[in-house]
């Protein structure tokens, strides 16, 4: 009887060249090297602009490990012409996995796709911008022009609301790893490669589009307002129990409607409400137009009792809800961000120590799943790339 072969990474035999700074591309390559793949960041000697970007801990950046995480790190210096050979020929190095590269630095001259692609015919380039014109935005300026930040925040505040996390970048990094695939993907049906080019504007205008914004903000003549943490067009809004925690509670279901009233015995008021308004509350527009007697009635329930009260009789009926929690909480009190969980591990990083690390969230029945790794030293495989691909010793300061 044949012994059926070991089950590989699913990404396993893929090679990508990264040459990238910040949030965006990072995050598409760690989501490639998690998956299997071999990605390659070259950065500067001595790092790139996200070097030192915070959190740091020791006066090292957590920022840069966690979107390293997996990668092989070399150190160039590209600024001199030996440098620049250097890099061209490791993305250009022959393979059937290789010849791949993910940027967000600016490409031109001797990076550009048409040069890199003398080398190596069937490149594969994605290259990831601010605006689709190649100008400067990030993900905070491109929120900003969306509109979300006249979204976010309290009932009556004067101003734009920020938010913390970059979203447009997350979504275009995991957006530019789909992109290497289907292009991949596209090279072994053809034998082509190609430029594929992605900015953050973009992504958000889509998104925005896909969510209804847009053809809202065509079609409908009032713009739409703030409404603190009310979830816009359903009941959904925080509340504080009697122990000082607040939960988030949600029912965007007729089943979730129906499980709240139970979990709480306030079936009979909401009822009463329905009987006063002439509404429906099964349905999202009228549990949406009467939220604030709805919250009323939700508020003073949860307000008579502690947390560990609330998540029995929420939990009991399936309720839609969870409880806010700072990070700290997250980690020391949440199973779901512990190694009780398979996806996480305590990892040990060059510099750092010892913390919780993530693996991919993707579960493959067939292809084995990779361990949480951490992050490289940086440059800590410069002498072993070059070697193996035969590019010579490392460039480590301008030169001829």
């Amino acid at each position: 009887m044949t012994t059926p072969p070991s089950p590989r990474p699913v990404l396993a035999g893929l090679r990508i060249v990264e040459l990238s700074a910040f949030v965006a591309a990072p995050i598409g390559g760690a989501t490639l090297a998690a998956l299997g793949a071999d990605v390659i960041r070259v950065d500067p000697p001595g790092g790139g602009i996200d070097i030192d970007r915070w959190p740091l801990h020791r006066g090292r950046s957590l920022y840069w490990a966690g979107l390293n995480q997996g990668k092989r790190s070399v150190t160039i210096d590209t600024r001199s012409e030996a440098g620049r050979r250097q890099v061209a020929r490791l993305i250009a190095a022959p393979g059937e996995g290789g010849g791949i590269v993910l940027t967000n630095l600016p490409v031109k001259g001797w990076n550009s796709y048409a040069e890199l692609a003398k080398l190596r015919p069937d490149l594969i380039m994605v290259v990831i911008t601010g605006d689709r014109d190649g100008g400067t935005a990030v993900d905070y300026t491109v929120n900003a022009a969306l509109g979300f930040p006249w979204l976010t925040g309290p009932e009556g505040h004067d101003g734009p609301v920020n938010h913390v996390l970059p979203a447009w970048d997350a979504m275009t990094g995991f957006l530019a790893a789909f992109a290497i695939l289907a292009a991949e993907r596209h090279r072994r049906l053809t034998g082509e490669g190609q430029l594929v080019e992605v900015s953050l504007s973009d992504v958000g205008l889509a998104v925005s589009g896909h969510l209804g914004l847009l053809g809202e903000a065509v079609l409908e003549p009032e713009p739409r307002g703030r409404y603190g943490n009310d979830v816009y067009g359903t009941f959904g809004r925080d509340f504080a129990t009697r122990d000082q925690r607040r939960v988030m509670v949600l029912a965007l279901t007729e089943r979730q409607w129906s499980s709240l009233g139970q979990a709480t015995a306030l079936a009979a008021d909401f009822a009463a409400i329905e009987s006063q308004f002439g509404a429906d509350l099964s349905k999202e527009a009228d549990r949406w137009t009467y939220r604030s007697q709805i919250g009323a009635l939700l508020e003073r329930w949860i307000a008579q009792r502690d947390l560990g009260e609330v998540n029995a009789a929420f939990e009991s009926h399936g309720v839609l809800w969870g409880p806010y929690q700072t990070v700290k909480q997250l980690v020391a009190e949440d199973p779901r961000a512990s190694i009780a969980n398979p996806l996480f591990a305590e990892v040990e990083y060059p510099g750092l120590g010892r913390f919780l690390t993530a693996a991919s969230p993707l579960r493959f029945g067939a292809a084995a799943p990779l361990p949480a790794r951490a992050a490289p030293r940086l440059g800590q495989h410069t002498e072993e790339v070059l070697n193996e691909f035969g590019i010579g010793p490392a460039t480590t300061k301008e030169g001829p």
